[in-house]
C-alpha cells in the first residue's frame, strides 16, 4: 500500500495542483487530506472543487471547522488579519461547499496490516489545534498519543515538515501544500517557503518507508492570482511570493 498525505492547502490551488501532479507520478493507492482546505488563500472555492474531484479521505482541520462554526475562531486567535481572511473565505463558499467540509472526519485510521496502523489527524488525535513539533517534550507526547495501539501517526497544522520516533512509533507531519513555514513562530508572522510539501507512506513486502516531499511551484502564477484577488491577506501574501 502506498498512501499520499497532504495537508494545509489554505486556498492555494497552484500548490495543490503541483502536488497532485507529483503524486500521480508516484502511483499511490490512496490520498488522505489532513485538513485546512480553503482559508487564508485566494482560491478557496477552486480548492474545495478539486478535493471533491479527487475523492480523497478528508480530516477536519481547525480552519475547516471555522467555516462550519465561524464563532469558534475567537477561541483560537484574535489576530485581525486572520479573522478577516477567514470571514472573507466564508463569504466565498456556497452552501454545498460548507456541507462538503461538514463531512470531514476528526480522525482516520488505516490498517496497513494486522499489526501496523496509520492514524491520521490534524493537530493531534485529541484536538485539531494541538501542536506537535520535533522538540515537543516526550511527556506531552505521551499525553496525546496512545502508544499501545498504533505505529504511525500523521498530522499537519503546524505547516512544518517533520518525522520523529517516539517509543518505537513514528510521528510525521506532511508539512503544508499551500503555506509551508520556515519555522514555527509562536504569535509572530511566519515566513512562507517557496515550494509545496506532502508525504508518502509506503508499506510493501512488510517494509515501511516514509518519504517527505517538496515540490516546485509557479510563484509567478500565484502572484498573478493574488493580484486579481481581494483577500484581506493579499499584501502580506504577495510579499511572501516576491
Amino acid at each position: 500500500m502506498r498512501i499520499a498525505i497532504i495537508s494545509d492547502i489554505h486556498g492555494n490551488l497552484v500548490g495543490l495542483n503541483a502536488v497532485l501532479k507529483d503524486i500521480k507520478s508516484r502511483h499511490v493507492d490512496q490520498i488522505i487530506f489532513l485538513g485546512d482546505a480553503a482559508t487564508l488563500g485566494p482560491q478557496p472555492v477552486e480548492v474545495i472543487a478539486k478535493l471533491i474531484e479527487i475523492k480523497c479521505l478528508c480530516i477536519l482541520g481547525n480552519h475547516d471547522e471555522y467555516m462550519i462554526k465561524p464563532e469558534i475562531i475567537n477561541t483560537y486567535t484574535k489576530d485581525q488579519l486572520i479573522t478577516d481572511a477567514v470571514a472573507w473565505c466564508k463569504d466565498q463558499l456556497s452552501k454545498n461547499d460548507i456541507e462538503f467540509l461538514s463531512t470531514f472526519q476528526r480522525n482516520i485510521e488505516i490498517h496497513l496490516d494486522d499489526s501496523l496502523h496509520l492514524v491520521c489527524y490534524h493537530g493531534s488525535p485529541l484536538s485539531n489545534t494541538d501542536i506537535i513539533l520535533s522538540d515537543t517534550p516526550a511527556l506531552q507526547i505521551d499525553q496525546i498519543l496512545d502508544h499501545d495501539m498504533e505505529d504511525i501517526y500523521a498530522g499537519g497544522h503546524t505547516h512544518i515538515q517533520m518525522m520523529r520516533q517516539h517509543k518505537g512509533h513514528y510521528i510525521i507531519n506532511s508539512g503544508s501544500v499551500g503555506q509551508p513555514f520556515s519555522e514555527f513562530n509562536y504569535n509572530r508572522p511566519p515566513h512562507i517557503l517557496p515550494w509545496a510539501e506532502y508525504a508518502i507512506v509506503s508499506y510493501e513486502k512488510n517494509m515501511l518507508a516514509i518519504m517527505l516531499k517538496r515540490v516546485d511551484i509557479n510563484k509567478v502564477k500565484i502572484r498573478k492570482i493574488l493580484s486579481a484577488s481581494n483577500i484581506p491577506m493579499k499584501k502580506w501574501l504577495l510579499e511572501q511570493y516576491s
